[in-house]
């Protein structure tokens, strides 16, 4: 099985800041960007900030088995090993930052939006969390539903685990 950074990885560069969190909403809008209730909480939530200054950042996209759980894995796990491989949890701002810059995600399959599993397709970035409340937001992902964009929030506790599939996005350090 190979593992990060002996494995294939998606990389993207993008810009982030620069924006208030209402200027970013607008942007999200502008580009028909959808957000779902849990989204909504993230950004209403003083905790969310977004940086006055411009920077770059470098994310590294790769799944919960690239990271070296073929059998999945908890989001404190997942998160530990990252850090350990020389990857960093990215900043919360970049999720909404992410979901303007990629506009081509494929489609993920529309599916049950109740199940407990990340959607096929989702991009989940790896960020800090904010707060440690079960049912409390704890980040962002991406989805690309029937030709609409959506930057959604997502919750889950420390115990729930990952798939093996399931894609994350973290920053390069």
């Amino acid at each position: 099985m190979q593992t990060y950074p002996d494995c294939p990885v998606v990389t993207r560069k993008i810009e982030v800041g620069g924006l208030t969190k209402q200027q970013l909403l607008q942007r999200l809008q502008q580009h028909a960007i959808l957000l779902n209730e849990y989204g909504e909480r993230l950004f209403s939530d003083n905790r969310f900030t977004t940086s006055n200054e411009t920077y770059n950042l470098e994310t590294v996209e790769l799944t919960v088995k690239a990271l070296g759980f073929p059998e999945g894995a908890t989001l404190p796990e997942i998160f530990e090993r990252a850090i350990k491989l020389g990857l960093d949890l990215c900043p919360l701002e970049t999720g909404p930052y992410l979901r303007v810059a990629y506009q081509n995600q494929p489609e993920g399959d529309a599916g049950n939006s109740l199940r407990k599993e990340a959607p096929s397709g989702s991009l989940t970035i790896a960020s800090e969390i904010i707060s440690e409340e079960d049912d409390y937001p704890k980040g962002f992902y991406l989805r690309n539903i029937e030709g609409v964009l959506w930057l959604r929030g997502y919750a889950a506790d420390d115990l729930h685990v990952w798939n093996a599939g399931d894609c994350f996005v973290f920053c390069k350090r």
